[in-house]
Order: structure tokens, then C-alpha cells, then sequence
């Protein structure tokens, strides 16, 4: 909670192939190439892991770049799915020690420099997926044994009805996880371990890693992703905090501790071909997102095969940090804010202060906050060093102005800081601002009515499904100060099995429309003249003629 934002780091002897295997780039992630390309055992140990020697390596340079860029805590891959451990294990010689090269650890590199700059370290550690020399588990593409995907085919819950995968399974656990999770912890005294697609592994034998790490050192803080979700867990999942989806766009409410696991790029590992990287403005933005709702960014980079980080990955860590020099208060160490959504922004909480992140800054001068009902003590740009005050008027019981100046101080993301008077007392009606286009109503943001859920949040399911009857509502609770006119749209997914009429209620006016096949673009509804007041933007089926409505990701509401 203190640190909000990490670097995740995806490095392994695949680093050096990335990507690409006999001359032919794959597809998707670079760090499952041994699965995506079925290479043996044998060829990756003796050609990729066989050649491994990252002559570029520095840690002390890996951690710099971190801090910098304001990152307080480290997690680095020790062993992923290609079950090769990246530090000198006794479980076996599988190791960059004995099988590389290199001949050293950096994993004890790694956990040095990270305390020697301050930051909290940790492992990833493919607890329930191995491809490679393990004990009774392998690849399913040499060995009819459920190290791969094998055992999905008959659904999650295989194992239940198939006693010898169980009996597989222990023997993994008990002759090589288990082990080499000790290892780690009594010779690197990592602060947190960071667990992954535990729908491998019977849930039993999840529950014994996961028993076994919290005997070793109790004061472990250990990810949400230990054990598959399954109806005998505790309140708030095993684990200590939840990992959202990957490469996260939106993010949807999450009542406990929760970690969004963006990456640069398409990929976790290094690929080299995969030029899709995003700017620092993008994880700048979903810092800000992130924070507003409770939430941690663990920003993946993934190095190259010789241990330097790649070039592009330097500038998003760089233009991240040239932010974070001015602006690192307004996320670390804040809280979930009870501030609504803004249409220029999002706002963090610290105490009773309030740092409002500014997307969209006022082209009038005049920063309207809706929904705060504390008094301001104090108001000023965060990055003015002298805290010159910014004129403060209350313009109902619900709404703050700000006079800011013209010129927004960070193209990105402006923050205003307010000392208020009081903890913070609000209403949580979003105010549609007409200065803004569009005013956005994410579907994340929205009140679902029994059987909607959220998607994970990638860009491909960032929407609400489950729109399957006429009774299923999302609502946005809205407020405007004067009657407006607006141009309103809505963005959903329709595939060719989905179909039906809608409604989009906004207080008394209704527009309505026919499901088209979709893919998220805006789709222009009309225009309505909204009263000024408090009331309801609902969105519903009239008519389901498909196997579900659509998949709703937002409602857009611009000014005419």
C-alpha cells in the first residue's frame, strides 16, 4: 500500500532467443517459446539455456532505472514455466549456475543491489506450470504428463476424477516446488513471492506451497494467484493481495488489496520484434487509475538476453520518472479515494488531502470538483514549489471552482492539491461536466445489477457482460449544474451470437438502438437536452435475441 508501484521483471535464458526460435518470430508471449515452438528438453537445455552469457548485466543499473522512475518494490522471474531456475538451486543442476555459460547467480546480484537502493524484492516463482526437468511433471508435447495443457482438455477440475495426475502432482510439489521455495527463501530473505496459473495444480497441493512459504517466514507477502479461486476459499481469496488481469486497460472494482501487471509492450519477455510499446503518458494515466481505486501498478519490463534493458523500455521508465519528480506524493502512500470520478480525471487520497490528477486541463481557467462537500484549507499546483494559493469557490453545497492558470503544468497529468478541513465528506453522484469532451461513463464504473460482471480488464474484454434478460441493469448516478445538450454514444462488443434492442435511459429521456456487430468504436445514439439535477444514466436490454445482449465498455455524453 505505501509503494503503489513496482517494477515486474520477465528475464530468463529465453531472453536470448527473443522471440524468435529457427528464424520465425512467435506469436504472443516470448517467454512461452519453448511451449509455443514444442522444443525438447534437451535442445532448449543445451541450445538456449547452453548458450546463455548476459555480458551486459548490471543490477545496480536494473535498480537505478527503477527507483528512478519511482518504483519501490522489485519482483524478478527466479523460475517461470520453462522450469529453469535462474539462481544456483541444489534441487537438481537445471540452473544458470550449473547448466550456463554465465556460471553465476544473479539472482543474489539482484537481491543485493535492490537492498542496497531501497527496495523491497521479490521472486516470481511458475509454482504449478514446468516444462522442464522436473520431478514427475513435464511437457505434454514429449511425455503424456500434465506439465502443459494437457489435463485442461478435460476441464478445471480434471484432476478431481483423474487420481493419477493428483499423484503426479504431489510428487512435483514435494520433490521440486516445495524445495526449491525454501531454498529461496532462507538464502535470498525475500520480501514478497509472487505465484502464478494455479489452475495447474489440484487446489490440495496449492494450499501446501502455499502452507509450506507462510511456515518458512510468516512475514511473507505472497500474491493473490497461489491458489485457483474455488468455493471454499476465505473471504478475500487465499493470498494477500489479488492479481488482476495482464496487460491491464481498465480496471474494475476490487474491494481488498489489488496489483495491476501491465507490460511495455505485447510481451512479458524480451521480444524482439514487438514494437507495439505504449508511452510513459499511458502508465502515467494508469498509475493515477490505479491509485484511485486501491490498486498497485507492477510494471513489466523485460530485458534482453545480454541483461541490458532494451531502449524503449529505458524511455517509458525514463519519461515515468521525469512525472514522478514532481508528482511521486500524489501515489505513493495514498488510498482509494471516495471522490467520484471527475471528467477531467481521477484523485487520490491521502489523509484529507485530496491530489486531483488532471487529464484534461480547463481551457477557461476554472476546475470544477464535483461532489465534495468538505471545506478546502488549502489549494495549490503540486508542482509549484512555492504552494501558491489557488483561488477557492464554493459554488453549491456539493461543487468546488479553481482558478488555475491557463496553461496546464504537465501534459499528462496535472495535479492539484487540496488540504481539506475534514476527512473528506462526498457525494457520489458523477457531475457531467459540459467543458470536457466527452465525459466518459467507463462500464467500469457502473452499478451492475444481479448476473452483470465485469470483465478482467484487458483491452479485449475491458466491458460488462452478462446482459442476457430485459431485467439487468448498469446505472451511473449523475449530476449537471445547468440544462445542457449532448451528442451521446455508447461503445459495446457484439459478436455474431449476440443480438437485440437497448435502452440508454438518462433521467427522463430515452434513446434507444439495435445491436450491430461491434468490436468497442462509437456508435452514435443521438441528442438529448438533460435538465439540470441529480438523476440515473441506465443502460438495458429491451429485447435479448441472441446469446447475450452485448458487452458494454462506456457511455459517451459530449457538449453540444
Amino acid at each position: 500500500r505505501q509503494a503503489r508501484f513496482g517494477m515486474f521483471v520477465h528475464w530468463g535464458v529465453y531472453s536470448a532467443l527473443g522471440g524468435v526460435w529457427e528464424g520465425k518470430p512467435v506469436k504472443g508471449y516470448a517467454e512461452h517459446i519453448q511451449r509455443i515452438r514444442k522444443i525438447p528438453r534437451a535442445v532448449y537445455r543445451a541450445e538456449v539455456a547452453g548458450r546463455f552469457a548476459p555480458s551486459g548485466f548490471d543490477p545496480d543499473a536494473w535498480m537505478l532505472a527503477a527507483k528512478s522512475a519511482g518504483m519501490s518494490y522489485f519482483v524478478i522471474t527466479a523460475k517461470h514455466h520453462d522450469g529453469f531456475a535462474m539462481y544456483d538451486t541444489a534441487v537438481g543442476d537445471y540452473d544458470v549456475v550449473a547448466a550456463t555459460p554465465y556460471g553465476k547467480d544473479p539472482m543474489r546480484a539482484l537481491a543485493d543491489a535492490a537492498r542496497r537502493h531501497g527496495l523491497k524484492f521479490g521472486f516470481y516463482y511458475s509454482h504449478a506450470f514446468d516444462w522442464g526437468e522436473s520431478v514427475g511433471v513435464g511437457n505434454d508435447w514429449e511425455h503424456e504428463n500434465p506439465g502443459g495443457d494437457r489435463h485442461l482438455k478435460g476441464g478445471r477440475d480434471w484432476w478431481e476424477t483423474t487420481p493419477e495426475f493428483v499423484a503426479i502432482a504431489r510428487q512435483y510439489v514435494d520433490g521440486k516446488a516445495i524445495p526449491q521455495l525454501k531454498e529461496l527463501i532462507a538464502n535470498y530473505d525475500p520480501d514478497i513471492l509472487w505465484f502464478d496459473t494455479p489452475h495447474k495444480l489440484p487446489p490440495q497441493e496449492n494450499l501446501r506451497i502455499l502452507r509450506a512459504v507462510r511456515e518458512a517466514k510468516p512475514r511473507l507477502v505472497v500474491n493473490g494467484r497461489i491458489v485457483q479461486p474455488v468455493k471454499t476459499a476465505p473471504p478475500g481469496g487465499w493470498g494477500d493481495y489479488q492479481s488482476t488481469a495482464d496487460r491491464p486497460a481498465e480496471f474494475p472494482p476490487q474491494a481488498g488489496d489489488w496489483e495491476g501487471i501491465p507490460t511495455t509492450n505485447e510481451s512479458y519477455g524480451w521480444h524482439q520484434q514487438d514494437h507495439s510499446h505504449k508511452k510513459a503518458s499511458d502508465f502515467v494515466v494508469m498509475l493515477a487509475k490505479a491509485a484511485a481505486r486501491g490498486g498497485n501498478i507492477l510494471l513489466n519490463i523485460g530485458p534482453r538476453g545480454d541483461g541490458r534493458i532494451d531502449e524503449p523500455d529505458l524511455a517509458i521508465l525514463e519519461g515515468i520518472a521525469g512525472w514522478m519528480k514532481t508528482n511521486a506524493s500524489s501515489i505513493a502512500g495514498t488510498a482509494r479515494t471516495s471522490l467520484p470520478v471527475q471528467a477531467w480525471g481521477e484523485s487520490t487520497l491521502r489523509g484529507r488531502t485530496l491530489h486531483l490528477h488532471v487529464f484534461h486541463w480547463p481551457r477557461d481557467g476554472k476546475l470544477v470538483v464535483g461532489g465534495l462537500k468538505s471545506d478546502v484549507k488549502a489549494a495549490y499546483l503540486m508542482a509549484d514549489p512555492k504552494r501558491t494559493a489557488l483561488p477557492v469557490e464554493r459554488t453549491s453545497p456539493l461543487d468546488l471552482s479553481l482558478r488555475v492558470p491557463s496553461r496546464a503544468p504537465d501534459a499528462t497529468d496535472s495535479v492539484v492539491v487540496l488540504e481539506l478541513a475534514e476527512d473528506p465528506q462526498v457525494d457520489e453522484a458523477r457531475l457531467l461536466n459540459p467543458g470536457v469532451r466527452p465525459n466518459l461513463l467507463r462500464a467500469f464504473d457502473g452499478r451492475l445489477s444481479p448476473g452483470l460482471r465485469f470483465g478482467a480488464g484487458k483491452v479485449r474484454d475491458a466491458w460488462v457482460h452478462g446482459f442476457t434478460s430485459t431485467e439487468q441493469v448498469l446505472t451511473w448516478p449523475v449530476r449537471l449544474l445547468a440544462k445542457t445538450r449532448f451528442t451521446v454514444s455508447i461503445r459495446y462488443d457484439a459478436s455474431a451470437d449476440a443480438g437485440g434492442r437497448f435502452e440508454l435511459a438518462l433521467g427522463d429521456e430515452r434513446l434507444s438502438g439495435t445491436v450491430v456487430p461491434s468490436e468497442g468504436k462509437p456508435i452514435r445514439l443521438g441528442e438529448v437536452t438533460l435538465p439540470a439535477g441529480a438523476f440515473a444514466i441506465t443502460a438495458r436490454g429491451t429485447a435479448v435475441t441472441g446469446k447475450e445482449l452485448f458487452r458494454l465498455r462506456a457511455v459517451e455524453l459530449e457538449a453540444r
